[in-house]
């Protein structure tokens, strides 16, 4: 079978072949999820939007399934401070934005920021284009089997503040999920895992993935956590 980084300049390949069976809801959500099932933000239609691309990992560990996520530097210009999946702009030499470029920088990317083998990632889907309004990105969120895992860790203190994976259990029990709500008066969900507040773009994507691969829990929509939470 071929591997995404089996060679730098080949294809980069989807493939549910040999993963576990604890997937299959997953893949089923890939297959037939729908744009506003989403997120209501959908890419502007006059292409308007810089390309981008997340790496969505799906890992075993010592509690079962994980996932892999970051918490960006408090220091960058954009989502500062925000836990979030691995990932970022296409660069030129991912190619093509409507072919297998987002697959390329999704890995690429990850990489980058966490150290994390491509070679061990098996990439098993493509969730359809979200728009960010506030960062202007059109994102790809790729999702992949983390096969072979390997060592990761914070690459760039300037880029990333740390890297960390959390179990899907903790993703779907009740009492770590909330409602935030924005300055901007937008309320979406939010995870309190790994003594860090998921909200925003990534929560969203979460929340719709545990929803429609039925792994969701009753939770209290209720619950409110203020952004600054920790002060």
């Amino acid at each position: 079978m071929t591997r995404a980084s089996d060679t730098q300049d080949g294809p980069v390949v989807l493939s549910k072949e040999g993963l576990p069976a604890w997937l299959d809801p997953v893949v089923r959500v890939v297959e037939t999820v729908e744009p506003l099932q989403l997120s209501r933000f959908l890419p502007p239609e006059n292409g308007a939007g810089r390309q981008s691309a997340v790496l969505i990992l799906f890992g075993e560990g010592e509690r079962g399934p994980e996932l892999l996520l970051m918490e960006r530097a408090s220091s960058l210009r954009s989502h500062a401070g925000q836990p979030s999946f691995p990932g970022g702009a296409l660069d030129p030499e991912d190619g093509d934005p409507q072919a297998d470029g987002p697959l390329r920088a999704a890995l690429r990317e990850a990489e980058e920021e966490t150290g994390l083998d491509p070679g061990g990632v098996q990439l098993f889907g493509v969730l359809p284009k979200l728009y960010i309004p506030v960062s202007g990105f059109v994102v790809t969120s790729v999702l992949g089997w983390w096969r072979e895992p390997s060592p990761v860790d914070v690459v760039d203190p300037n880029e990333t503040a740390r890297v960390f994976t959390v179990p899907v259990a903790d993703l779907t029990n009740p009492d770590n999920r909330a409602t935030t709500v924005h300055p901007s008066g937008h309320r979406g969900p939010a995870f309190l895992v790994e003594s860090a507040l998921v909200w925003g773009f990534t929560a969203g994507i979460i929340d719709r993935l545990l929803h429609f691969s039925g792994w969701e829990q009753p939770w209290d929509r209720g619950k409110q956590v203020p952004l600054d939470w920790r002060s």
